[in-house]
């Protein structure tokens, strides 16, 4: 079950398909490997490895490391046929499949870098794709494009705009694949670059090591304490850290068998996902971002029980990460399949950024969503006052320091906090970045002794790591801080609106002033009800923050995603500002 002479699936007979076994004789390593090309050597000694399902969770292709390994190799060659050197880089549009899991291999094998690009999405259309694609080429200066066929349109386009030599993968597969030796990478030598999803540093493109790497992916595997029986199933892109990192090469760097759904499938019927768990038998391992839970439990009916359809009694990591997780979710989707047997200490918080490779922190194993109630002056940096009523926001406990990763709080001034202090959260380790790609100013900017400066806001708790938000993100009105996290999260409790529908950001006023904007995508056609929408939102942030704000509410599907399928708020603002999103005409 290999590509074709023409870099596509063989037709085979479905019901003779089989996947990799989630156990094998192969001792398990944690990823002591000195590269990446090692790990996939050594994992390809066994019997596990990727499984590829349609969009109903049928297994369409079996993909032991053992294949991977063999179109690896291959691939290698025709990259060093085509004149592909160390240190190239080679942009690959990051699809889930085998195509793609055997192009990043045979550019590790060949000696360059790889270099994942998203799917465009169905935000913006192909203009929009075009442009972003053609920022990151600029950015990571390819000497190869290699994209799925179904896109060639748009990705050659972005490939003329930027004059970078292109081709589809099944034109390129074709080519021949000579003999060749292969160079031998070193463990402190770049093994990709990894665009960050979100905006706040886009296009940076992040350097990792072989050794960051690895360091990483072995903490990883010792936070979730990984076991002989473990199966992973997966539906994140692998053009996100989350994906790429935690769903794709660790897998392979500590063999781990995995199922895979398409993002784009997920997507479309979200609850595919729990079938697969449920049906795949052995899997225990699964990570979402705290949307994925959302719309899982959303899309459950109430008059259903969930133990007719799914059986997620085996599910033993159910890992949070790559947005602010939110208990009120995690909750409900505790309610909604507890009777299929989901155990709500499965959940494992996490913590962690493209910067750092992945993880710097992670939630010891059973121990589940812990919240701290953290009053509302505290996270604004002010005094509670006896006058007012306190309000309080519930903060996850995003777990402990991963292996080998230390983590600080620090003042704006980069004086270390002490605990229950909010401030910036640093992280130092041998799995954080080289540096961003050639750009020293932005390296500079968040590096300072091997400390990284994470951007986001916390603090620490008996050793656990608290997130509070990203420190750009900040709304400082009149010298008081607020979260746009909890103005979006008052509004979401308004009956009507989810999570998404809100971006709440800070803009100044024509006399000079900073005040919040709440954009919110409204369904409704009824001019009245407009009107009466907008004086209901602005009088519950009022009640909420104290502060008066814009309120604009804008069509469905205006709100723009980082690639990852996050709200992006800095994208969000500047489409305001430059008047690209348009609200709805709202009488006064």
């Amino acid at each position: 079950m290999t590509l074709d002479e023409t870099g596509s699936l063989e037709t085979v007979d479905m019901a003779t398909l089989t996947p990799t076994p989630t156990e094998d004789r192969l001792p398990r390593r944690f990823a002591d490997f000195e590269t990446l090309g090692d790990a996939l050597d050594y994992a390809a000694q066994g019997v596990r490895g990727l499984n590829f399902h349609d969009a109903r969770g049928k297994l369409v292709q079996a993909y032991g490391f053992v294949e991977l390994r063999r179109d690896a190799l291959e691939q290698a060659r025709r990259l060093i046929a085509a004149g592909i050197r160390p240190q190239d880089r080679i942009a690959l549009i990051a699809e889930t499949g085998p195509e793609f899991a055997a192009l990043f291999f045979g550019v590790i094998y060949a000696g360059a870098w790889p270099v994942p690009l998203p799917l465009p999405t169905s935000f913006g259309g192909a203009q929009s794709y075009i442009d972003q694609l053609r920022v990151q080429l600029e950015s990571c200066d390819p000497a190869l494009l290699i994209y799925p066929p179904e896109i060639g349109a748009m990705c050659a386009e972005s490939a003329r705009l930027t004059g970078v030599d292109a081709t589809d993968w099944s034109t390129f597969s074709q080519r021949a694949a000579p003999e060749a030796e292969l160079p031998r990478a070193n463990t402190d030598d770049i093994a990709y670059l990894q665009y960050s999803s979100g905006s706040t540093r886009f296009p940076h493109g992040v350097a990792i090591t072989h050794h960051a790497l690895l360091n990483n992916l072995a903490a990883h595997s010792h936070g979730m304490k990984l076991i002989a029986t473990d199966r992973c199933v997966s539906w994140l892109p692998w053009y996100h850290d989350m994906g790429l990192v935690g769903c794709f090469l660790s897998p392979v760097a500590n063999q781990v068998s995995t199922d895979y759904l398409k993002t784009e499938d997920f997507a479309r019927r979200p609850l595919a996902w729990l079938d697969m768990i449920s049906r795949n038998a052995g899997t225990t391992l699964s990570y979402s971002p705290t949307f994925g839970y959302d719309i899982c439990a959303r899309r459950m009916s109430s008059q259903t029980k969930a133990s007719e359809r799914f059986d997620l009694s085996r599910w033993r990591v159910a890992g949070n990460g790559a947005d602010m997780i939110r208990p009120d979710v995690m909750q409900r989707f505790v309610d909604a399949f507890a009777d299929a047997g989901f155990n709500a200490t499965a959940f494992l918080p996490s913590y962690g950024l493209a910067e750092a490779t992945l993880a710097v922190s992670i939630m010891p194993p059973g121990e589940g969503i812990v919240v701290e109630l953290v009053e509302e002056t505290q996270l604004s940096g002010g005094t509670a006052r006896a006058d007012r009523p306190q309000r309080y926001r519930a903060v996850v406990n995003c777990g402990k320091p991963v292996r080998d990763m230390a983590v600080e709080i620090r003042e704006e001034d980069g004086t270390p906090l002490p605990e229950k202090a909010i401030g910036k959260v640093w992280c130092k380790g041998p799995s954080v970045m080289v540096g961003y790609f050639r750009d020293e100013a932005a390296t500079d900017a968040c590096m300072a002794d091997g400390w990284l400066d994470t951007g986001d806001m916390g603090y620490m708790s008996d050793g656990y790591i608290y997130i509070v938000g990203r420190a750009k993100d900040m709304i400082i009105v009149n010298g008081k801080n607020h979260w746009p996290q909890d103005i979006e999260w008052a509004v979401e409790q308004l009956p009507g609106f989810k999570q998404g529908d809100i971006a709440a950001f800070s803009i100044t006023t024509p006399g000079g002033e900073e005040t919040p904007a709440v954009l919110v995508q409204c369904r409704t056609s009824d001019e009245q009800e407009r009107l009466r929408l907008r004086d209901e939102i602005r009088e519950r942030v009022r009640s909420v923050t104290g502060m008066n704000c814009v309120v604009e509410l804008v069509p469905p599907r205006t709100l723009p995603r980082t690639s990852s399928g996050k709200l992006s708020r800095a994208k969000a603002r500047n489409l305001y500002l430059n008047g690209e999103i348009k609200p709805y005409a709202v009488a006064a």
